[in-house]
């Protein structure tokens, strides 16, 4: 039998003389690409009902909701290097996190010992081709507000990516209103480091540069990328800060009763004794920095109806990977960090008014691979013929016109896999295996492995042929050796 992937592969290679989907029009449409971090899978008012996310909801309303929808990887550097070359972390060698682990025992860096760490000298590899600067082929403008993550050295940065404008921190998280990591500053413009800032929430900050964007941008085909650090926890040494997210308190009393127990707790940071934040004071600043986000986007959709360009702009929304700490997953098993479906099942929504119907749930099979084939269609620039890509342009899909083409997807992280071949899931977490049948056990609750050997074996296969084709791959740096 014909692996899985190579069919999903075959499918995706087709994607060739892509013309643009504006039927009489010059101008290709407009593209809004907003990431949250660390969201949890139920996290948002359209599903859960007691939290407060009316602008983010009103994209589902106004476009689709997908149920059936994954990161590449269940963490953040990973996942988002993946959403912007349209390949796996294993073939666009971004298969790791590029960040420090000292910090995570109390120790603060000094400049100079700062400068030759792994979090300040790794980055993407040069070689692979990111969404914007394919997007430049079709006269697009390009912005990047808020989170990076693929690398600081100057090379590796935004505007050598392809982007035309940056404003944001560069690594994996920061303190939310001095913009350092641990200590560290971390905000640029540009390809500059910039303190101009210090002191005001970064979501304002991102929403303050996105509005700005639109504004100067308005007449032309665009490209916005808003990646908020929101509600990933706080970058900070200070033990009372780091275990939470940061929402200012205006945010955060919009939830009365955990707000109303906010405290602190005695524990255990850095093997010392520590003040920590309790429960109720975790809930408040997560769902406060997720409301606080929530405004920032109804900001941008609002501008782009003053603009009159609603109708002409794909909005996409996602988180980068499953949430951990405060944030509600359900129904799905785990969260960030594991191959089970809390870490790499999110919650993705779609606004196109002409492709899209208003209002639907959509439930195919969809990756964030697909995204940069998909726009690329739209923008109607043709996948550079050299570069494998792993998705589809899933456009057919949102539109209910087609069923998904994707059979198949596999996940890698260290000593975690997992492959997923139609609705069956097979997971290696560590040494121990598990085999779901998602079409009755979106939870992962009833492990089959005993049960169906030969189904979990037949999956297993599929992975490793997967894992075959990707150490046969061109090799791209950093992790790889070569």
């Amino acid at each position: 039998m014909k692996h899985a992937f190579f069919i999903l592969l075959s499918t995706t290679l087709t994607v060739a003389g892509i013309v643009s989907s504006v039927a009489g029009s010059d101008r290709p449409p407009n593209i809004v690409l907003i990431v949250s971090d660390d969201q949890g899978y139920n996290d948002l008012g359209v599903l859960s009902g007691h939290i407060l996310t009316p602008h983010v909801d009103r994209i589902a309303r106004e476009g689709v909701r997908l149920t059936n929808f994954y990161v590449a990887w269940p963490a953040c550097t990973p996942s988002r290097g993946a959403l912007l070359t349209g390949r796996y972390p294993q073939r666009n060698g971004i298969y790791d996190m590029i960040r420090n682990e000292a910090p995570d025992y109390g120790h603060r860096y000094s400049p100079a010992e700062y400068a030759v760490t792994w979090e300040r000298i790794g980055g993407m590899d040069t070689r692979e081709i990111l969404l914007p600067r394919l997007l430049r082929q079709s006269g697009y403008y390009s912005g990047i507000f808020g989170k990076w993550d693929l690398g600081m050295q100057r090379r590796y940065l935004p505007l050598a990516r392809g982007w035309d404008e940056f404003y944001g921190f560069v690594n994996t998280g920061i303190d939310y209103y001095t913009h350092e990591r641990y200590g560290v500053p971390s905000m640029y413009r540009n390809n500059q480091p910039t303190i101009e800032d210090r002191g005001t929430y970064c979501t304002d900050l991102f929403r303050r540069e996105a509005l700005r964007f639109l504004e100067q941008n308005k007449e032309r085909p665009f490209f916005l990328y808003l990646p908020f650090n929101a509600p990933h926890n706080a970058s900070s040494l200070d033990p009372e800060i780091r275990a939470a997210a940061q929402a200012p308190d205006p945010w955060r009393q919009k939830y009365p009763d955990p707000y109303a127990q906010e405290g602190l707790v005695e524990g255990v940071r850095y093997g010392q004794a520590a003040r920590l934040p309790n429960p109720a004071l975790r809930k408040t600043h997560y769902l406060g920095s997720i409301t606080a986000m929530d405004a920032a986007i109804g900001d941008v959709l609002d501008r782009l109806d003053e603009y009159r360009l609603a109708d002409n702009t794909i909005v996409i929304f996602f988180s980068d990977n499953g949430g951990s700490g405060p944030a509600d997953n359900r129904p799905l098993r785990g969260g960030k960090s594991q191959v089970f479906e809390g870490g790499i099942r999110v919650c993705c929504l779609v606004r196109y008014p002409p492709r899209i119907p208003a209002g639907t749930v959509n439930d195919q099979f969809l990756t964030t691979l697909e995204m940069l084939p998909t726009l690329l269609n739209l923008a109607g620039v043709e996948p550079p013929g050299d570069v494998v890509l792993d998705g589809f342009d899933m456009l057919p899909v949102l539109s209910g016109d087609q069923p998904s083409p994707r059979q198949s997807m596999f996940w890698k992280r260290q000593d975690r896999e997992a492959a997923r071949v139609g609705c069956w899931k097979w997971v290696n977490n560590a040494g121990e295996k598990f085999l779901f049948d998602l079409s009755q056990d979106i939870g992962e609750k009833q492990n089959l492995i005993e049960s169906m050997p030969d189904k979990a074996a037949e999956l297993e296969q599929h992975f490793r042929q997967w894992q075959q084709e990707m150490e046969a791959a061109e090799p791209r740096g950093p992790f790889r050796d070569y």
